[in-house]
């Protein structure tokens, strides 16, 4: 069959990969995602190349071609990459393989196409087209890839508990590739994954985290993890967030499914940001709720604090993903214990003195912060969100005001510890936090201004109560 888009392999790239092969005499294919990609009409800067052949050779000699020096080799994969402009070509020989069920590092050999194509995870990845001279251009789909692309259906080439069981993480990515594309997992691979789902337990934490967030910047991940969920995944990679599902009732009164609200929020906040940190925010913001979760009668369900204890566990849930110990987790842990604070000022007369200080405590992050509690409205009753924007769009316009006129988003001392030591003689101790404490809060209070002098005068203030004397007043 020849392909539909020929014009694509114009690129000057497949022009040369095609002519060094022809040179080498081996077959020469490009295979999987960017074919895949190709045809759905989305961009793709990463070609595969598949050489039935030495790959490592042909890698060097095309590098040469296109005058870039620099190829990468990696000897324990079996590949070769080239840095070309904004494209990234990697090439690896056709190969076989074989695994154990303790590891998911295969036996390799070398192949065929269809040995090649055969070991691949999905029929939509299997595709190749060819790059040789006899046939340039035409689409080779032994296991109706291109149907499936058409049908929007996500299926293993080969039987799936052979496939998952072999490579665990394919579950992973069939998951991902269901909440990328907005596909459908076949019915036998669904059962299937749901049948191997323990063999994820093999598979690094880096992996899984490096598919949870393909999953979390997908354009709707609420289908990623409804998949997650409904395979018995989600349990096993991510016992927090099971843990959100399922409601409580008594005394007829019932809380909201958790889990379902929070893939409900990311999806909203989805909408508006393509920030991988800030969406991870917004998946772990309730993440505490089972643990605060408490009955009043008078009171109903409450999940008190919830924000602080959450803030407590994004660390851990962090360093067992393995996902970065830096200021990235530092920022989603600010997230989690922030978010209910714009709420609780969205529902009250709001005071200059609470902007102020939620202003001081998030700083930069102010914005983030908003947009998360925007999208954490997910009401069903209309009347009831548009009052709850209305009132953000009142605490945003304060904050605004009050930024502009105190100058406390990222707030510095007017005055430093090492000025009251020096004002007063005395060495660091308890008194000079409790000097600048005092000096901050009054600004925040909005009892003195954001300026030297005036914060100068409170400093002098309380040293005197203190017992302090200023150095030169002493004798």
């Amino acid at each position: 069959m020849s392909f539909p888009l020929l014009k694509e392999l114009n690129h000057p790239v497949f022009k040369i990969v095609s002519d060094e092969a022809a040179v080498e005499g081996i077959d020469v294919y490009v295979i999987g995602g960017y074919v895949r990609d190709l045809l759905l009409h989305r961009p793709s800067k990463d070609i595969d190349i598949m050489a039935v052949g030495n790959a490592m050779d042909l890698a060097g000699k095309v590098a040469k071609k296109l005058g870039s020096s620099k190829v990468q080799v990696f000897k324990n994969f079996g590949t070769a990459m080239i840095r070309y402009k904004d494209l990234d070509i990697e090439f690896v020989g056709a190969r076989r393989e074989s695994y154990i069920p303790e590891s998911r590092k295969p036996e390799v050999e070398t192949g065929t196409l269809e040995d090649d194509q055969k070991r691949r995870d999905f029929t939509i990845n299997a595709l190749a087209i060819s790059l040789n001279k006899a046939n340039y251009g035409e689409l080779i789909d032994p296991f109706e890839g291109v149907k499936d692309l058409e049908d929007g259906i996500i299926r293993t080439p080969l039987d799936p508990d052979i496939t998952f069981s072999d490579d665990p993480l394919r579950m992973m990515r069939a998951v991902r590739f269901a909440a990328q594309l907005k596909f459908h997992i076949a019915e036998e691979t669904i059962e299937s994954i749901t049948r191997n789902r323990h063999r994820i337990e093999i598979v690094s934490a880096e992996r899984i985290s490096d598919e949870l967030n393909k999953i979390i910047l997908s354009s709707k991940p609420s289908i990623g993890f409804k998949l997650l969920d409904g395979t018995g995944l989600l349990e096993i990679v991510f016992p927090e967030l099971f843990a959100l599902k399922g409601v409580e009732e008594r005394k007829l009164i019932r809380h909201k499914d958790n889990f379902l609200h929070t893939i409900r929020v990311l999806d909203n906040i989805s909408r508006n940001t393509d920030d991988l940190w800030l969406r991870w925010a917004t998946l772990l913001h309730d993440i505490a709720k089972p643990l605060t979760k408490r009955f009043d009668s008078e009171a109903g369900w409450t999940f008190h604090g919830h924000n602080h204890y959450g803030a407590r566990m994004v660390p851990e849930i962090f360093r067992r993903m393995k996902l970065p110990m830096n200021e990235k987790m530092k920022f989603v842990e600010k997230m989690v214990n922030l978010h209910m604070r714009p709420v609780v000022l969205s529902q009250e007369i709001v005071t200059d003195s609470a902007v102020r200080r939620l202003l001081f405590e998030a700083g930069d992050d102010i914005d983030d912060l908003m947009t998360l509690c925007e999208a954490d409205i997910t009401s069903g009753i209309k009347d009831k969100v548009e009052r709850y924007l209305r009132n953000f769009q009142l605490v945003r316009q304060k904050l605004t005001e009050i930024e502009e006129k105190d100058r406390v988003r990222n707030w510095q001392p007017p005055i430093s510890g090492e000025e009251i030591m020096a004002t007063f003689g005395i060495p660091p101790c308890r008194a000079v936090g409790d000097i600048k404490n005092a000096i901050k809060d009054a600004i925040l209070d909005g009892v003195i201004h954001n300026n030297r002098e005036e914060a100068w005068a409170l400093m002098m203030e309380n040293g005197i109560k203190l017992g302090l004397k200023p150095i030169n007043e002493q004798s």
